[in-house]
């Protein structure tokens, strides 16, 4: 699928922080997309390739990722200041309160945080490959990954790949293996940071008091998801009032980046047609 050139293209200056903007199509409800860690808003083209004849679609980065950049100061962002980003960047795109948030990964850990901060923003949160704690795997992955050395970057990049990413196509591996080559000591040092912080942290609902959401809420997990536990994401939709959860067949924890045959899911989400599924637990 090839991409349309968006009708918004533009950067804003969030505190310290350089935001890259764009926007897709002119008509229809409202999406913003999230990235998960190490992830530019390039993960999303096919996505608007499917979405932007029905809804209008914002993408932006994090810095670090892209050509969005931290102005002054440390180079490690807070979950406060990404939340800060996103309301900055729903501000700025004058998207409304039926806007829908399509996350990756820790980019709905992001998602809920805001939604928690501003339960009256948004109306619909879709998030992927998300759960409340590191599993065994994932902590093993962080791990292996930080005693390497980080002049190989390469074999880095192997390692996640092998442990949850080897359901990509060979292109985006050799993508992802070439943004760990061109990474720099300090986007490599915030990047194994956050691969501590994602151990430390016990219980994302201890983090974040997912109770207050008020968002319909639509937790999708890949079917061969490995860093991803089943009973965590029940754990993690049980303790939002308006959730339900999808396993998405075929796919693990990067989704559509694996297969764009999932789109009529992401359809369904986005149309309100969740609202047949079975609110009391994994369906399919």
């Amino acid at each position: 699928m090839s991409i349309s050139r968006p009708i918004l293209k533009r950067a804003i200056k969030v505190s310290r922080f350089y935001i890259p903007l764009r926007i897709y199509g002119n008509k229809g409800p409202y999406i913003i997309c999230v990235n998960g860690v190490q992830q530019s808003m390039a993960m999303w083209h096919s996505f608007v390739s499917r979405f932007s004849n029905e809804y209008q679609i914002a993408l932006f980065d994090f810095p670090g990722h892209g050509k969005a950049h931290v102005v002054s100061g440390p180079q490690k962002l807070s979950l406060d200041e990404q939340v800060d980003i996103l309301q900055a960047v729903i501000e700025s795109t004058r998207f409304d309160s039926t806007t829908t948030i399509s996350t990756a990964s820790w980019g709905g850990v992001v998602a809920l945080a805001f939604a928690v901060r501003y339960p009256n923003a948004i109306k619909r949160l879709v998030l992927g490959s998300i759960g409340t704690r590191p599993n065994q795997r994932m902590i093993d992955t962080i791990q292996q990954g930080l005693i390497i050395d980080t002049d190989d970057r390469a074999k880095m990049a192997g390692v996640l790949i092998q442990s949850f990413g080897q359901n990509l196509p060979e292109k985006i591996k050799k993508v992802i293996t070439s943004q760990f080559r061109l990474m720099s000591k300090n986007e490599l040092k915030t990047f194994s940071e956050h691969g501590l912080f994602v151990i430390s942290t016990k219980d994302l609902t201890k983090l974040i008091d997912v109770r207050k959401i008020k968002a319909d809420t639509i937790i999708l997990r890949g079917e061969f998801d490995t860093i991803i536990d089943p009973e965590d994401v029940r754990f993690l939709a049980s303790q939002i009032p308006r959730c339900i959860v999808r396993t998405v067949q075929g796919v693990g924890h990067f989704m559509h980046l694996e297969s764009d045959s999932i789109f009529h899911v992401y359809g369904d989400c986005l149309s309100g047609k969740y609202s047949e599924l079975d609110a009391a637990g994994m369906n399919s």
